[in-house]
C-alpha cells in the first residue's frame, strides 16, 4: 500500500492540532516528546462498519486521548486528521504521524501516545514489525501504548497477525468518524474492538485446536522477564537489551538471574537453547 509520492525518512507529528492536516511536505520527527501518555484480547466489542462517507466525529465532553497515525498514504492520514483530530470537538489529539516502520517507531517512542492507529501494510516490515519493536511500550504498566489496526484489508491472516502481535483491535477503513473515535477511546480504556465480521476471525483463531498448549515453565516468568529472555536468546548483549527496554544494565542482570533461577538453568547458552526449543526466538 505504498504511496509513490510519500517522501521517505519523514514524520508528521502534530501536537494539539485542531483542524485538517497540512497538504505540504512533512515536518521533521518532533512531536510531543515526554508527554504522559497485548496475546488474545479480552472484553472485545465490535465497532459499526457501514460503507459510505464517514459521519462527523464526536466524543463525550471532558475525555482526551493522544493518538499517532501510521499509514503510508498521506491523503488518508490527512483525511483522518481532518475527521477526528479537532480536539475540542472529539477529544482526540493527533500528536504524530508516520508513513513507514522506522518513522512509526521513532515518533511513537518520542510522543508516547495512548493509542496508535496502525495500518497493516507498511514499507519496512508492516504493522507487525511496528508492534514487535514497540513491545516494551505496550508492556509499560504505568503508561501503556495501545494499538488499534485501521486497514483497508479484511483478510483473516492480517487480522490474526496484528492481534497476535499485541494490537487491541482491528477496524476497516469503511468505519465512520464517530465510530472510529469511539473505538479509540475503548482501546484507551483497555477494551478490544473489532469491525463486526472480523471478530469471528479472532475467535476462530484462538479457539483453534492447534493452539499451543500452556507452558507452565514459561508461565512462571513475568512479562518483562519474557522480553529479556527473548532478547538474550536472539544474541543481544546486556547493554543492548537495556537500551531496547529502557532499563538499566543492572536491571537486565537481575531479570536474567531471575529467569535462570525460575527455569533452573545455569547460563545464557542453556537459556538460548531452552528458548529456541520452544520457538520463542
Amino acid at each position: 500500500m505504498s504511496d509513490a509520492n510519500e517522501p521517505t525518512g519523514a514524520v508528521e507529528p502534530d501536537a494539539g492540532t485542531t483542524g485538517a492536516g497540512t497538504a505540504g511536505g512533512p515536518a521533521a520527527a518532533t512531536g510531543a516528546a515526554g508527554s504522559a501518555g497485548a496475546g488474545a484480547p479480552s472484553g472485545a466489542t465490535t465497532a459499526n462498519d457501514p460503507a459510505g462517507a464517514p459521519d462527523p466525529a464526536g466524543s463525550a465532553p471532558g475525555r482526551h486521548v493522544r493518538v499517532v497515525l501510521v499509514d503510508d498514504h498521506r491523503m488518508f492520514r490527512t483525511g483522518v486528521q481532518a475527521e477526528i483530530g479537532q480536539t475540542d470537538r472529539t477529544g482526540v489529539e493527533v500528536v504524530g504521524e508516520a508513513a513507514d516502520v522506522d518513522q512509526a517507531v521513532t515518533v511513537i517512542t518520542a510522543t508516547r501516545p495512548e493509542v496508535v492507529l496502525l495500518d497493516v501494510h507498511l514499507p519496512g516490515g508492516g504493522g507487525v514489525e511496528v508492534l514487535r519493536r514497540c513491545s516494551p511500550l505496550m508492556a509499560d504498566a504505568e503508561r501503556p501504548v495501545r494499538f488499534l489496526a485501521l486497514s483497508v484489508s479484511d483478510a483473516a491472516e492480517d487480522v490474526i497477525g496484528v492481534i497476535r502481535g499485541g494490537a487491541r483491535g482491528y477496524v476497516t477503513k469503511t468505519i465512520t468518524g464517530t465510530d472510529l473515535v469511539d473505538s479509540i477511546f475503548r482501546v484507551q480504556d483497555g477494551d478490544a474492538v473489532f469491525s463486526p465480521r472480523l471478530a469471528g476471525f479472532v475467535l476462530d483463531a484462538f479457539a483453534s485446536t492447534d493452539a499451543p498448549p500452556v507452558d507452565e515453565d514459561l508461565d512462571r516468568l513475568t512479562q518483562r522477564e519474557r522480553e529479556v529472555l527473548r532478547l538474550i536468546a536472539r544474541g543481544y548483549a546486556y547493554k543492548e537489551i537495556a537500551k531496547q527496554l529502557f532499563i538499566s544494565v543492572k536491571t537486565v542482570e537481575s531479570h536474567v538471574s531471575a529467569v535462570l533461577r525460575k527455569l533452573q538453568l545455569s547460563n545464557r547458552h542453556e537459556l538460548t537453547r531452552w528458548a529456541t526449543a520452544r520457538r520463542l526466538v
